[in-house]
């Protein structure tokens, strides 16, 4: 199993997971073209998707979800909640999922799990294939027993650093703005990621990848060195999903 990012951040976001014959796409915030190109990096191309996994609607999860679904007539999983705000009627084919039910796209078992994030039924996602595991967390407000239990022993993790607590207070957005990106169902802080990270069983992780970084609000060192410290490890070790560049693939073994 391996995984990418095509980037990470609030203008888009696009996270590849590959198992065999299996490759899905988790959210879509970016335009069909930029998608093509990025893709293209990857040495992939939207037609070697099986499915696109939406984990809520904010614009830059699912910007490009309709667009790319119909173009290459794509299957598309999200829940109930996420199609209702999505409001779209027209996508070629959409199967539901809910928080607590695993599904499996291909030889990939996938399973959704709850996250407190302001949105309409927003999910996330671990994955399975061959005893090996893969845990995606971004856009979460708060840790919580469930989130915990999901991602705990996982063999790679790809895990929200939105921001630094002390950027986001002296940075530029609007109070209520801050109040929401630092709030129960806003976005992990350094800290909070790496309190949660604390928490969970590291002895098989292989990759461990910042993502979900604001590009006012936090700098990639810091976010590598609050996770560092939990690790014990070098900051270096520790990948960082651009938003611009993405992340080339990481392969779990």
């Amino acid at each position: 199993m391996r995984f990418a990012s095509l980037g990470s951040g609030s203008r888009g976001n696009a996270t590849l997971v590959e198992a065999g014959t299996t490759l899905v796409m988790i959210d879509c915030g970016f335009s069909c073209r930029e998608t093509e190109r990025r893709l293209s990096q990857l040495g992939r191309t939207p037609a070697d998707l099986n499915a696109i996994l939406v984990t809520h609607e904010h614009g830059d999860h699912v910007r490009g979800v309709p667009p790319l679904a119909r173009k290459y007539d794509l299957p598309v999983w999200m829940t109930r909640g996420t199609q209702r705000m999505l409001r779209d009627d027209k996508l070629p084919c959409v199967h539901h999922f809910d928080g607590h039910s695993g599904f499996n796209v291909g030889v990939l078992k996938i399973q959704p799990f709850t996250v407190p994030h302001d949105a309409c039924e927003p999910c996330q996602f671990a994955f399975e294939h061959e005893q090996l595991r893969l845990g995606v967390l971004t856009d979460t407000g708060r840790m919580t027993p469930h989130v915990l239990e999901c991602l705990d022993g996982c063999d790679a993790l790809l895990l929200e650093c939105n921001h630094d607590v002390d950027m986001l207070a002296d940075g530029p957005y609007p109070e209520s703005l801050k109040s929401r990106v630092g709030g129960p169902l806003g976005h992990l802080s350094n800290v909070q990621a790496g309190r949660l990270l604390s928490q969970l069983d590291t002895s098989r992780l292989q990759h461990l990848v910042v993502a979900h970084l604001s590009d006012k609000n936090n700098h990639p060192a810091l976010a590598q060195a609050a996770l560092a410290g939990v690790l014990e490890c070098e900051p270096d070790w520790i990948g960082v999903a651009d938003q611009d560049e993405g992340l080339d693939w990481r392969t779990i073994a």
